[in-house]
Parts: C-alpha cells; sequence; structure tokens
C-alpha cells in the first residue's frame, strides 16, 4: 500500500462526513462554551489510541501470537459490518445506542475516530510493512488531522450539505468501504494460504 491509499484508506474508515450528524447530536447537550473544548480534548484521544495502535500493535500481535492475516480478515470483517450500517442505517445509528451527557473516550473518540477498523488497518500497515514506519505515521496523522478538520466545522458542513446530502455523502463511503473490505479479506485469505 502507497501512503496515499494509507491516508485515504483511513480517511474514509474514520468517517468524518458521516460521523458529523452523530458528533452534533451528542454535543447538543453540552454547554456551548465548551463544545470545541470538548471536541479537541476527544480528538487528540483519539489520536493517541491511533498511535499507540499503529507503533505498538506489532509488539501486541506478537504478544499474543497473531498473524498479520489474521488482522487482514478481522479488520475486513468489522470494515464490512460498519460499511454495510453506513449504508444500511439502524435507528440507532453506526455505533448502537449511546451514553447521555457529556462524551469522554466513549463514543467520539472511540470508537466514532479511531474505531475497530482504522486501529485494524493501522496495525495491518505496520505489519505489512514495518520499515516504513514514518510512512504510515505520516499517512495516520494526515486522515487523522483531515477529519478533525471536518469534525471542527460540522455545524458548517450540516448547514453546507443539509440532512440529505450528508446521508448521501455517508452512503457512498459506505460503498467505498464495502470494496475496500472485500479486497482486504481476499488479500488475508490468499497470504494465509500462501503461508501454509
Amino acid at each position: 500500500m502507497e501512503i496515499t491509499s494509507a491516508f485515504i484508506t483511513l480517511l474514509f474508515v474514520m468517517d468524518p462526513v458521516g460521523n458529523v450528524p452523530v458528533f452534533l447530536a451528542v454535543l447538543k447537550d453540552v454547554d456551548p462554551a465548551r463544545r470545541q473544548k470538548v471536541l479537541i480534548r476527544e480528538l487528540l484521544i483519539a489520536l493517541v489510541v491511533l498511535l499507540i495502535f499503529l507503533w505498538g500493535g506489532g509488539a501486541l500481535l506478537e504478544l499474543l501470537g497473531l498473524r498479520q492475516e489474521s488482522i487482514s480478515i478481522a479488520g475486513a470483517i468489522i470494515l464490512f459490518l460498519i460499511a454495510l450500517r453506513m449504508i444500511f442505517p439502524s435507528p440507532h445509528g453506526i455505533m448502537g445506542q449511546m451514553p447521555q451527557g457529556e462524551p469522554f473516550i466513549v463514543p467520539l473518540a472511540i470508537p466514532m475516530v479511531a474505531g475497530p477498523s482504522a486501529l485494524a488497518i493501522s496495525m495491518l500497515l505496520v505489519t505489512s510493512n514495518p520499515g516504513r514506519m514514518l510512512d504510515w505515521t505520516l499517512a495516520l496523522v494526515g486522515a487523522w488531522a483531515a477529519a478533525a478538520i471536518m469534525l471542527m466545522s460540522a455545524p458548517l458542513l450540516l448547514r453546507t450539505l443539509g440532512d440529505r446530502g450528508l446521508t448521501a455523502m455517508e452512503r457512498l463511503m459506505g460503498m467505498i468501504l464495502v470494496i475496500i473490505s472485500v479486497q482486504m479479506f481476499f488479500e488475508g485469505v490468499q497470504k494465509f494460504f500462501v503461508g501454509q
């Protein structure tokens, strides 16, 4: 995978456009003076978690005795399920029902930005090519920064695109993620059989 495709995949997986309505809904009961602070805090927590998985994911896999193919196939399945929920949403949103009050870590940082697919793809990047840590870090930080900018301008995006525009964008991202997840799955299966 090249740095550009890693950036695009991570950005799609973070799904900032699809997350705009969720972020607005979760933050609507938070004091308007605190909203930006809460949002920045949650985004920074998500970045730290993503970087921990990027830099420590390989060691975690070794410790648990897991193979790269397992991460690829598991990440593909999780990504596929999330993509399906983007295309065919449930009444409770992509991640199910959310807790009330000011959010802390859940659900904004994890799993909305640093979700299972983003964490799995981060570990997959490292295990597939550990010599390119700088590239993967740049791709991850770039995708996070792009997602952060979109989420920080959530009210503006909602006004510009409207509910229908956001829904259409989320469905489109879901379709693209289905294709990416199928590709990840086949690559994982192929590597598994070649490694036998």
